[in-house]
């Protein structure tokens, strides 16, 4: 029996109706990953333990960087790559660090940081202690000794302006799949 037009209408309303449902979802999609969040590939060991070569990570675009947190600096900085660093101090913090006894100390206070590879024996060309100026972060990668960061001259404190943003789940490999710490 041949369908009525009336039936052949809602058919088509309702698959009309799953296309725009789509529709929004793919744009809703397509707009988180634009301007809240992204996933950016980890690239080298600077930042082992915590972060592996290859391993990708769900960044927080909008979120203002903290103490601690692992962050993803813009390659428009002189070094000229994107990096991957944890925050050890923000704008007025006194940096310095006791390379004798591998300790970093932020506003004279010894910091505690169970996420290091090692204690921190290398020293690059910044001259300690530095005061970290206004709007800009002292990063430094967990791989103290292998990791290219703030103690650095070619890349020094870092613009606030320059973060892409604040790492917080590891999404693969799927294995090790979670929150970023």
């Amino acid at each position: 029996m041949a369908q009525t037009f009336k039936e052949k209408y809602r058919r088509n309303r309702d698959t009309l109706e799953w296309y725009d449902a789509l529709a929004v979802a793919v744009a809703a999609i397509a707009l988180i990953f634009t301007f809240a969040v992204r996933i950016i590939q980890v690239d080298g060991s600077s930042m082992n333990p915590t972060l592996y070569n290859g391993e990708r990570v769900l960044i927080c675009t909008f979120l203002k960087p903290d103490y601690g947190d692992v962050v993803i600096i813009d390659s428009y900085i002189p070094y000229g790559k994107p990096l991957v660093k944890r925050v050890i101090g923000k704008a007025g913090d006194t940096i310095d660090i006791d390379f004798e006894q591998g300790i970093v100390y932020r506003n004279g206070e010894p910091l505690d940081e169970p996420y290091t590879a090692e204690p921190t024996w290398t020293y690059e060309s910044v001259n300690f202690p530095i005061t970290v100026p206004d709007g800009c972060l002292f990063i430094m990668g967990d791989n103290r000794n292998n990791s290219k960061d703030s103690r650095d001259r070619e890349i020094g404190c870092v613009d606030t302006r320059d973060v892409l943003g604040v790492a917080l789940w590891r999404i693969m490999p799927f294995s090790k799949m979670g929150a970023v710490e």
